[in-house]
């Protein structure tokens, strides 16, 4: 049996749930083409605007290296499209024409004025294109300008302009959320007030990844200066799960359908947004290091998972983790696990004693053979806290596992626990 990969997202359908995001990638037919000759499922196309187009700097890319020149995160202080709306209207037409079984997407930024929200509506909507996602997140150059996240960071004007879209257009609207901001669920409530079908998250967060210390300028280095840049890739994959869960558990927007977008670069990265509340979710980083092919063990990861766990499509585990994400004050205060060190995998490297010993726990002991010099460790468990500190840092992966205890307790949250100066006398319902 071969798992259904094929999804309706806010009444589009759509072959997968794997889409590019609106981005390079996704900049000219010439791109899309490509990406829907290489298995996508739908694009977001780059951002288009009011003409005369956006006008580009060079340098544009700067990342954050770890090891071997791996990229954990991307910045980017590129702009919107480049090119004319005429020309990128006609492009999109021709794609949807010739690939009408694929997603497009089409990516708006426009100044806060209604008219040219409504002016440009009709226009895209000839192409033939699926659906609409307004950019309320872009980090550089167009906050400025008084859209991007100038527009995103304030409800009031998601509000609007989404209703202004909705008002005068019959497709799909999604709209797209900035990072940066305190709390990711006052836009998105804003955004369903205002009409839309879904939410994207999440765009860019702001950047500076590194500098060069002799000329002391940040990367990329524009003529001696730098600025801010849209941080992306692996590195904010995190915090874009974060705020797709919070927008999904939230009762204000619970429903809300979600394009998760922030780090992902395998099946496993979109499994993992879709079992926190994601209908499909978008590609950019990933793409852009590695080529479009990406999506192939993409496709073929997510059936084989599916396969595995009986998911015949993926509404059936899409939001499955999210009633699992809870307040930390609703967590069992009485569960308790503790660090087992496996003897016949342990390498004896004393990682997980330093990191013990030196982050105020001392509940690993090291034991030093006399006669050999061998060094054991052993956790001291009346002295364990169960903190995960020694299984992170332990190099050989399931040599320390955290063994749940059976401590006799039952569920007994933070707002029940008679420590808390503040406990309530309510009885709440422990966490699926």
């Amino acid at each position: 049996m071969m798992a259904d990969l094929s999804i309706e997202f806010c009444g589009i359908k759509s072959i997968n749930p794997f889409w590019l995001a609106s981005a390079p990638p996704t900049d000219k037919a010439y791109n899309v083409v490509r990406a829907f000759e290489a298995g996508w499922g739908g694009v977001v196309w780059k951002t288009l605007g009011e003409d005369p187009a956006a006008v580009n700097v060079s340098s544009r890319y700067s990342a954050h290296y770890g090891k071997n020149r791996e990229v954990l995160g991307f910045n980017n202080i590129e702009l919107i499209t480049d090119r004319s709306l005429e020309i990128n209207l006609q492009e999109i037409t021709q794609v949807k024409k010739d690939w009408p079984d694929r997603v497009i997407i089409v990516s708006l930024m426009l100044p806060c004025e209604e008219k040219l929200w409504a002016d440009i509506m009709p226009l895209v909507e000839a192409t033939g294109a699926d659906g609409i996602e307004l950019n309320f997140g872009c980090p550089h150059g167009m906050p400025e300008r008084g859209m991007g996240a100038a527009v995103g960071q304030v409800p009031e004007y998601v509000e609007m302009v989404t209703r202004w879209c909705k008002q005068n257009t019959k497709l799909p609207v999604i709209v797209k959320l900035t990072p940066n901001i305190t709390d990711v669920r006052a836009p998105a409530r804003a955004a369903k007030a205002g009409g839309a079908d879904a939410v994207s998250l999440i765009n860019t967060i702001n950047s500076i990844t590194h500098l060069d210390l002799d000329q002391m300028v940040a990367f990329p280095i524009v003529g001696g200066a730098s600025t801010h840049g849209g941080y992306c890739g692996s590195a904010v994959k995190p915090i874009a799960l974060n705020m797709v869960a919070e927008i999904a558990r939230d009762p204000q927007t619970a429903g809300l359908p979600i394009s998760g977008i922030g780090g992902i670069g395998n099946w496993r990265d979109a499994a993992e947004f879709m079992a926190l509340g994601a209908g499909c979710v978008q590609v950019c980083t990933a793409a852009m290091l590695h080529g479009f092919r990406i999506v192939e063990e993409m496709k073929d990861g997510l059936s084989r998972w599916m396969d595995e766990k009986g998911y015949k499509n993926i509404s059936d585990f899409s939001g499955k983790a999210v009633p699992n994400t809870t307040d930390w004050k609703y967590l069992n205060m009485n569960y308790q696990v503790i660090a087992q060190i496996n003897q016949d995998d342990c390498i004896k490297c004393g990682r997980c004693y330093v990191a013990c010993e030196d982050t105020s726990h001392q509940s690993i002991n090291q034991l030093i053979d006399a006669a050999s010099g061998v060094r054991t460790y052993e956790v001291n468990k009346e002295e364990c806290v169960g903190c995960n500190l020694c299984e992170i840092t332990c190099p050989v992966q399931g040599c320390i596992t955290m063994v749940p205890q059976d401590t006799g307790k039952p569920y007994m949250n933070w707002t029940q626990d008679p420590r808390n100066p503040r406990a309530e006398n309510v009885k709440v319902v422990e966490a699926a």
